[in-house]
């Protein structure tokens, strides 16, 4: 499985509890690890200084909150613990995910999910998120999010991506 080095405890559970939750979701293990390691280097204390969001795929308050829990709560479990909101979260999008961009999309802008010429207006999202705006115009469009995330993947991992 790619970015298993990144896993810095419970490595064969986490993974192998990877493999269950894509298997259920019907996504690649291999698309859920790229979107955790973009997110958090799949650190489950992560913390966005901004945004406030953590953990294994960056939580949004709000997100917590809306899952019955919080950041603080979240933040505290160890990674194994934390995939099952992984998977809370993802449940409901189990259908929609057909490539590896909607499975960062169901994290990151939901409503694009599927969408190939959605565009993210001059919102906080895009204000937020400046890494996505290669043109720097104040929109992010799906193609912008798949180029920067397709630059982030080492080489050895691309063939996984085509």
């Amino acid at each position: 499985m790619i970015f298993e080095e990144y896993v810095k405890e419970n490595r064969k559970e986490f993974t192998d509890k990877v493999y269950k939750i894509s298997t259920e979701l019907g996504i690649e293990a291999n698309w859920l690890m790229f979107v955790m390691w973009f997110e958090s280097r799949l650190n489950p204390q992560a913390v966005n200084p901004i945004s406030n969001s953590v953990g294994l795929i960056q939580f949004m308050p709000s997100t917590a909150r809306s899952m019955g829990t919080t950041t603080s709560v979240l933040k505290a479990m160890d990674n194994v613990q934390q995939l099952d909101y992984v998977l809370s979260y993802l449940r409901p999008y189990k259908g929609k995910m057909k490539r590896w961009v909607d499975v960062y999309l169901a994290v990151f802008y939901p409503a694009a999910m599927g969408k190939s010429h959605f565009v993210i207006t001059p919102d906080i999202v895009a204000k937020q998120n400046k890494i996505f705006d290669i043109n720097k115009d104040l929109d992010i469009s799906v193609k912008e999010i798949e180029t920067v995330l397709r630059n982030q993947i080492p080489e050895r991992y691309k063939k996984y991506f085509a």
